[in-house]
């Protein structure tokens, strides 16, 4: 197996179970427990941190070997088709979200009166409750569509969550492609990472995730119908597959060029 097709198979992971972590608030919702089910979106986003983990080594070889080869041109096409991967996920993970709020649901009852995330994961390899699981498998039908209504749902939040979701998936593959460029500095170009992914991060955590928790709380309290948690959620996914096919693509090579200048500008200042 080439090291692109490992990369770009980890990156679907992670971004499939990054899909299944936003059906988290509407399960969350459902059963009245939005702190459990937040902790259970920790547990999901395990999986994204062990991918990310096992990757980061391929993807550092094959930054390594364009520079040795004196090709780092090669790169665009395999970071163009792991962004590529990253909408694949996605999208597989939008298929499955009446699946996942199913089996999720289900699974913050149970943990309910188990109390024990390890019991809980333990007991899902039964093999009658993995035939149980697999009979709540779904795609969406036309009832998912259904009263998916803007009405109510800040559209500046919207647009704010397509651009997050598109910053991060190229955040750390255009610095390794800028570090390419600039190879005597590539590692002062990798750890830039952090000015593409800090401008996403800042955005999250100031204007994403508190209107997500305001609408969810909204739900719990009565205040709002569960449609607009579910309306919520819909366009929070088609953020994250619109983001990674169209805007990902295109903001890979500024942002690349963007580290690049700044990588240049630190090593002016080492006078090389």
């Amino acid at each position: 197996m080439s090291p692109l097709l490992i990369v770009c198979i980890l990156t679907g992971i992670i971004h499939f179970a990054e899909t299944a972590a936003s059906a988290l608030r509407l399960a969350g919702i459902r059963t009245k427990q939005i702190a459990t089910s937040l902790s259970f979106v920790n547990a999901t986003l395990l999986v994204t941190r062990t991918s990310n983990m096992l990757q980061a080594p391929f993807l550092g070889g094959m930054v390594d070997h364009a520079i040795l080869t004196g090709d780092p041109g090669s790169l665009i096409a395999s970071f163009r088709s792991v962004i590529f991967a990253a909408f694949v996920g996605n999208a597989l993970g939008a298929l499955c979200t009446p699946f996942f709020v199913a089996v999720f649901t289900k699974a913050i009852l149970r943990f309910e009166t188990g109390g024990s995330v390890p019991r809980l994961i333990a007991a899902a390899f039964l093999p009658r409750n993995l035939a149980a699981i697999r009979r709540r498998f779904r795609l969406p039908g036309k009832e998912s569509w259904l009263n998916l209504s803007l009405k109510g749902i800040p559209r500046t939040f919207l647009w704010l969550n397509l651009g997050v979701v598109s910053i991060y998936a190229i955040g750390v593959i255009s610095s390794l492609y800028a570090g390419s460029l600039v190879p005597e500095f590539r590692i002062t170009a990798s750890q830039l990472s952090a000015i593409v992914n800090g401008i996403a991060t800042i955005l999250l955590v100031t204007l994403v995730d508190p209107t997500c928790a305001y609408i969810t709380d909204q739900a719990i309290r009565g205040k709002r119908p569960e449609g607009d948690v579910r309306a919520m959620v819909f366009y929070i996914i088609l953020g994250r597959v619109v983001g990674t096919l169209v805007l990902s693509q295109l903001l890979f090579l500024p942002a690349a060029e963007y580290i690049k200048n700044v990588t240049l500008l630190v090593k002016g200042f080492f006078g090389q």
